[in-house]
């Protein structure tokens, strides 16, 4: 009987345990925990992996957008190398890793009608914490893992030109643009382009835009580098230069016993020639403050020595042309001032000098904008000519804010300076040189 009563007594303590045991809570949490865990630790995994994608697509496309702008400013045949090595800047660099840049030149692309240049950079980024959750990335490396492929795109265009108020053909093969220690030179914005390279030391030279067919090493707020070469744009109005009729050249005495300059080479006073040829022969020397309007006039194998004196002229050309030999001279010289206005309209519509492109001897300029001074609106063309700009360039009394220069090659002083055109070209009957392309994104 005790005996039942004992197993009575056990069942019941048992069952109390029971109860007591399947009310109990605590340590539930646990299992929870342990299911939760790899979702929290995958999900921590995915977001960071996923900023960090974000990141280097940021990157990608930072380098995408300047190397576009880069191509298409470039605009010639080595618009990919340029695009390449802009990204390379940026640390893409083709080829390298998983890292792949591709630049083309289509005829339309996105939202691109024409001068279209497309950037994309790519990079097959390794898998870090993500496979926790699953994920097995969207593309396979050369090595058989799974990876993320990661890439940018941007699109540029090329602008239209834009004209240069200096142009630095060096056909000579010399370097078109140099500038030694100038920190006050100033171009007033405008835009310079040598046909091989420039390199301006102790300061920019205030110009917009450096262009350059090599390296532009200094020039120009904005540098570029690699641009395709402007071809002269004037050469052809050589076709203007009428006959020679000279079959002498008087030249302005060197030694004690030289003739001097007869009479008719000497100037002083005002003249008009309503807008037709005035040809004169050798050397030409002002003796006064001189006047020349509406000519052209054509010096045939000699200088024009102001001699001190201003030369003021309105819808006035000078020609230098002649002979190419060691005998003659081809351009302005002495103090006092050239103040010209070339014409608005014409055959030499915009030109205020112009050296016939066929002389190379003796057409050199040392000291363009101070012996004599520089007034001068309209275009100095002397394509065979090194020169060296120590002065300022004015306008003339008369003309407009628009002046341009083409040499074969160019030292800018300390003190050189011109003028800041003011897009009143057109009104002044010159079309300035133009090249450049100046990329901009348009996706």
């Amino acid at each position: 009987m005790s005996s039942v009563r004992q197993l009575h007594a056990w069942t019941a303590s048992f069952a109390n345990d029971f109860r007591s045991f399947a009310r109990n809570e605590r340590g539930a949490t646990i299992v929870v925990v342990a299911l939760v865990i790899p979702v929290v630790v995958g999900a921590m995994a995915l977001a960071v992996e996923i900023s960090y994608w974000h990141w280097r697509q940021r990157a990608m496309q930072n380098a995408a957008d300047a190397a576009a702008i880069a191509a298409a400013t470039n605009g010639g045949p080595t618009y990919d190398g340029e695009a390449n090595a802009v990204t390379a800047q940026y640390g893409f660099r083709n080829g390298v890793g998983n890292i792949t840049v591709s630049a083309t030149n289509p005829a339309t692309a996105p939202g691109c009608s024409s001068n279209c240049y497309s950037v994309q950079v790519s990079d097959k980024v390794p898998l870090f914490l993500s496979p926790v959750i699953g994920y097995q990335g969207n593309a396979t490396a050369a090595n058989g893992k799974r990876v993320e492929l990661i890439s940018s795109t941007a699109v540029a265009t090329s602008g239209p030109a834009y004209p240069y108020c200096i142009l630095a053909l060096a056909s000579s093969g010399a370097q078109g643009i140099t500038s030694n220690g100038a920190p006050n030179a100033n171009l007033n914005d405008c835009n310079t382009m040598s046909n091989t390279g420039s390199t301006c030391n102790g300061g920019n030279l205030n110009a917009a835009m450096g262009d350059a067919a090599g390296t532009n090493k200094g020039c120009g707020n904005i540098q570029n580098s690699n641009v395709p070469i402007v071809t002269d744009p004037y050469s052809g109005l050589a076709s203007n230069i009428p006959a020679n009729p000279c079959h002498t050249y008087p030249t302005e005495p060197t030694k004690p016993h030289d003739p001097p300059l007869s009479s008719s080479n000497k100037w002083s006073g005002s003249f008009s020639y309503g807008g037709g040829n005035h040809i004169v022969c050798g050397d030409q020397q002002l003796t006064g403050n001189t006047t020349i309007n509406d000519a052209v006039l054509v010096i045939e194998n000699g200088q024009l020595d102001t001699n001190g004196y201003t030369l003021s002229g309105s819808n006035l050309t000078i020609v230098f042309t002649g002979t190419n030999g060691a005998s003659y001279q081809h351009f302005p010289s002495g103090g006092g001032t050239l103040d010209i206005q070339a014409p608005a309209s014409g055959d030499w519509s915009g030109v205020a000098i112009y050296q016939d492109p066929s002389l190379t001897k003796n057409v050199d300029v040392s000291a363009a904008g101070n012996s004599p001074a520089w007034d001068i609106s309209g275009l100095v063309y002397l394509p065979h000519s090194s020169v060296t700009l120590s002065g300022v360039v004015n306008k003339s009394a008369n003309g407009a804010l628009c002046f341009a220069m083409v040499v074969d090659n160019i030292t800018i002083n300390g003190t050189g300076s011109i003028y800041k055109n003011d897009n009143q070209c057109g009104s002044a009957g010159l079309t300035p040189p133009e090249g450049g392309h100046r990329g901009a994104l348009v996706n």
